[in-house]
């Protein structure tokens, strides 16, 4: 069985981290083949538009779907993508217009088929699909890269050649020399004062590092590792702190709440929006990149995101106390003082300075954000002040992103149910979140495309919102066990895959076509590499964006992408946006139910 990753540059460079092992992906060595080219080489050319489906591959417990472009054919076939024999036949669904992309399509249900192996989808008057596996652990690979990614975006550390393979770089920014920005100054740390705020992400595709974004992120990675702890204590990335005694999920986000930890002011509690330049840096690689980084303004925002996340990580340490003398206590006591800060300056919005011209996530909305800091405050310490504060503003849910983190709260809510105090509402926790699982999965049976994804969902980071959507299903599974709620989650995933309008797998270095020019400052500066795999860019947006030079291919909502480092709008990385990639493949791993070896034969 193999991965149907190409033999090409990035086959070979996820070989050199040792995501995947050389008989998987079809290679006699991890070295150069002679003569190779140095700059990144394309597969040979598929249509991956005709027949779209997930290119790295399904569960054989899983459901497995397919969109092909509408032809007079009632009936497809899954071959041996080795032998081209036929393994299985099925019906086309009637032809059906999905608006987002204005195409008119017909559905392939391959659920039934179980078989491990790797195929092809072949249907009359189609070229064949691109090939993809049917394997138990279809989706370790992925979530390894997914997460390892973190990694490769670390600040103040060199990537040694052991650990990143032909990504290696010295380190950048050792932020050991922070000045306070006017905008940030306050008793005892007047401007200019210097401060040392080291570790954390770069935030996307740029080198600055952001309190509100690392906010969602780091709750999305941990929430992975509270809801399916044996998927990551299994798990090896290969980074430096490997084997120490802590789960590598645990090793990488600690990398980034330690910087978090050093942006809250120890006088007051409160926490700075933001670590950065004053402008955006070039295409230059990080230790290339000198200029002077501030810290800049306190606000309600972010300080309401850290209380959050650490007094969510303090649970998470608790059971480390030997790795990890004092954390879980330190963290705890610090996320009290920032909802203490919070408490006093309840509307201290975000506001960029004249000066400052990088990334603002200006909120200024902030119920949500109180309410997330009183629920993980709540849970950690069973406090039911920190309930009652929840129940008097507890927001809407919807689908969480970094300006909407309501259900943050109600997923942990859920999560911990059963050792909540007898003040908390359980009913109304599970109908909440059930309930918003529902109008997802219902959007996902009623839709041409089988996706929950509508038309007003493709904005900036359409594939973010796409995997958030399959958090809150897989919420909804965890609950009431109702299995369309997890096969729509699966839909979503294959939706990033593969099962696309662009015929894109939206992940750097899976599939048979994968973005090879991310807006990602590393990657572009080293173009003789592929870029790191495992990344998922932004994807399509509708309406107006960046300045390209080069035209978009549509500007239909769900294909108004391109593969151009330009295109910051469509093909930016973000830390997070990875990090429902990294829960929903650990989801889909861990609850897709097994099946017999055996494939249950043709359709019934």
């Amino acid at each position: 069985m193999r991965i149907p990753l190409p033999k090409n540059a990035v086959a070979r460079s996820i070989c050199q981290l040792g995501l995947l092992p050389l008989m998987v992906l079809g290679l006699q060595s991890c070295s150069p083949m002679p003569g190779a080219p140095t700059a990144i080489e394309r597969p040979a050319a598929v249509d991956t538009t005709a027949i779209q489906l997930n290119q790295v591959g399904y569960l054989p417990g899983g459901s497995k779907w397919a969109v092909l472009r509408d032809v007079a054919a009632d009936s497809f076939s899954l071959v041996d993508a080795a032998t081209g024999r036929e393994v299985w036949h099925g019906s086309l669904g009637v032809a059906s217009s999905w608006e987002p992309a204005q195409e008119k399509l017909r559905l392939a249900d391959f659920s039934a088929f179980r078989e491990p192996g790797r195929y092809r989808l072949r249907a009359a008057g189609l070229p064949p699909s691109a090939p993809f596996v049917i394997a138990p652990d279809a989706y370790a690979a992925l979530n390894a890269a997914a997460l390892k990614f973190y990694y490769f975006n670390r600040a103040g550390m060199a990537l040694d050649p052991a650990h990143a393979g032909i990504w290696a770089r010295p380190a950048g920014h050792a932020d050991d020399h922070v000045l306070v920005h006017a905008s940030a100054a306050g008793p005892g740390r007047p401007e200019g004062t210097v401060i040392a705020a080291p570790k954390g992400w770069y935030d996307a595709g740029d080198y600055n590092k952001y309190i509100v974004n690392s906010g969602i992120t780091v709750y999305t990675l941990l929430a992975a590792y509270e809801h399916f702890p044996a998927f990551f204590k299994a798990q090896n990335l290969d980074i430096p702190e490997s084997g120490n005694g802590l789960p590598d999920v645990l090793n990488e986000v600690l990398w980034n709440l330690e910087w978090m930890l050093a942006m809250q002011d120890p006088a007051d509690g409160g926490v700075y929006h933001k670590l950065t330049d004053k402008g955006f840096d070039g295409i230059v690689m990080p230790h290339q990149a000198r200029h002077d980084r501030y810290v800049v303004m306190k606000s309600t925002a972010a300080t309401l995101d850290f209380a959050a996340v650490m007094a969510q990580a303090s649970r998470v340490m608790a059971p480390f106390e030997a790795q990890r003398p004092g954390l879980s206590a330190r963290m705890l006591a610090a996320s009290r003082r920032a909802w203490d800060w919070a408490q006093a300056h309840p509307d201290v919005l975000y506001r960029q300075p004249p000066d400052i011209h990088t990334g603002g996530y200006e909120d200024a909305k902030l119920a949500d954000e109180f309410a997330w800091a009183a629920a993980e405050l709540y849970i950690t310490t069973r406090d039911e002040h920190y309930w009652q504060s929840f129940r008097q503003i507890a927001p809407r849910i919807e689908v969480p992103g970094w300006p909407d983190v309501g259900a943050l709260a109600w997923v942990s809510l859920a999560q911990h149910r059963e050792r909540l105090t007898a003040a908390a509402d359980r009913p109304l926790i599970e109908a909440q979140v059930r309930t918003l699982a529902d109008s997802f999965a219902s959007r996902w049976e009623a839709s041409p495309y089988r996706v929950a994804m509508q038309t007003q969902d493709f904005i900036w980071g359409s594939n973010a919102v796409a995997l958030n959507q399959a958090l809150m299903l897989i919420q909804g599974y965890r609950l009431s066990g109702e299995r369309r709620m997890l096969d729509a989650a699966q839909s979503a995933l294959d939706f990033v895959l593969g099962r696309h309008p662009t015929g894109y797998a939206m992940v750097t270095g899976f599939g048979t076509r994968s973005p090879l020019h991310p807006h990602h400052r590393p990657s572009a500066a080293m173009p003789e590499q592929p870029p790191v795999p495992g990344m998922i860019v932004g994807g399509p947006k509708s309406g107006p964006g960046d300045d390209c030079p080069t035209p978009y291919p549509s500007t239909l909502p769900a294909k108004a992408y391109q593969d151009n480092l330009c295109s910051y709008t469509t093909n930016e990385i973000a830390i997070n946006w990875n990090a429902p990639l990294v829960y929903l493949s650990a989801a889909l791993q861990s609850l897709t139910p097994d099946v017999p070896e055996r494939s249950l034969g043709h359709e019934h």
